[in-house]
């Protein structure tokens, strides 16, 4: 009898998984700002219970907390209105510089391949009737692109002012469900916090060192904009793995335009990568220490697990699941092997 319940637990088992994974694909535009607002909410719950431990009534202590957050969003978008008047305000010449480089690019091409491209003029190509066509057909995902984004962001602070307020009450839902006992729901909610506070204080700091690496390596080797690529670094830090990489591959390809030298060039691009190698692959990993024991391989296929569900949201968000997901498993005997393969 046992060994038929242990098999129809297993059935049940993969029946269900696929079910939760279409349900958290078909509900993303919930569960995105919801997983966003959770975690953000954990990264305050520590200052929260330190207003309260000070006596500060609850109102004062939320009217703090939005102070801050809305501090850090002003200083965030007043960096990128300078990066943006950055851009804006290039003389004409960067552009010049610019078609003239890729133009002639484009001829080696040509010579290197061996073809006869249409169209090699830079200028031309940029106002030709078909790539006119292509940027207004794909005008309609980009403005719904940002409609979603808007959207999801609005639902984030919504979700946030829930669970800031006390009306969602993760640890309160985890021993209603999980838990049969309060202490073991208040053990398991502080481990998932300090997890992911950690985590998201690391990856602040390694990001910010990050951009500021990429700011002063464009500022010293006269690549234009240096401002726009340390934030765009910084940003894209947040996105694991892949972030890195695709902002260090379009700098090296930007800064194509401005270094003449190929020696300078290798030299500029082997310098982002060193940063993005030692703020990254090394500093990163020692400030974690051990906290999140997570094989390297199971990283790896949360990211593609996470980043075909939601997308980017997904690749920035499948650590600190994949965290939450384990500590959660490692509080059962039934499901501690899994944790353990996790690790």
């Amino acid at each position: 009898m046992e060994k038929e319940l242990k098999t129809i637990r297993i059935l049940l088992t993969f029946l269900v998984v696929p079910l939760v994974v279409y349900i958290l694909k078909l509900l993303s535009f919930i569960f995105i700002p919801l997983f966003f607002a959770f975690f953000f909410a954990l990264l305050f719950s520590p200052v929260l219970r330190w207003l309260n431990d000070k006596k500060i009534p609850k109102t004062g202590s939320l009217a703090i907390v939005t102070l801050i957050i809305i501090v850090s969003l002003t200083s965030m978008f007043k960096i990128g209105q300078l990066a943006t008047d950055e851009v804006l305000n290039t003389d004409q010449e960067f552009w010049n510089v610019a078609g003239i480089k890729i133009n002639t690019l484009l001829k080696d091409t040509e010579q290197l391949l061996g073809i006869r491209l249409r169209n090699n003029d830079f200028k031309t190509i940029v106002q030709n009737k078909e790539v006119v066509d292509a940027v207004r057909n794909n005008l309609g995902s980009v403005v719904k692109s940002v409609q979603s984004a808007v959207t999801t962001i609005l639902m984030t602070v919504f979700f946030l002012i829930l669970l800031l307020t006390g009306s969602m009450n993760f640890q309160k839902v985890m021993h209603d469900t999980l838990f049969k006992s309060r202490l073991s729901s208040i053990k398991t909610f502080l481990r998932i916090e300090k997890s992911i506070v950690t985590f998201i204080k690391v990856k602040t700091v390694t990001s910010l060192f990050t951009g500021i690496g990429f700011g002063l390596s464009c500022y010293f080797f006269g690549v234009s904009f240096p401002l726009l690529w340390g934030l765009l670094a910084f940003l894209l830090n947040y996105i694991q793995l892949l972030g890195s990489l695709i902002v260090t591959a379009l700098l090296t390809i930007f800064a194509f335009v401005e270094i003449n030298s190929l020696g300078s060039l290798v030299l500029f691009g082997l310098l982002l990568l060193t940063v993005q190698i030692f703020f990254g692959s090394v500093l990163e990993p020692i400030f974690m220490g051990q906290s999140f024991k997570i094989n390297t391989i199971v990283v790896l296929v949360m990211l593609m697990l996470w980043g075909y569900l939601w997308g980017i949201p997904g690749l920035v968000l499948s650590i600190p699941i994949t965290v939450t997901v384990k500590t959660l498993l490692e509080q059962f005997p039934t499901t501690e092997a899994i944790a353990k393969i996790l690790s």
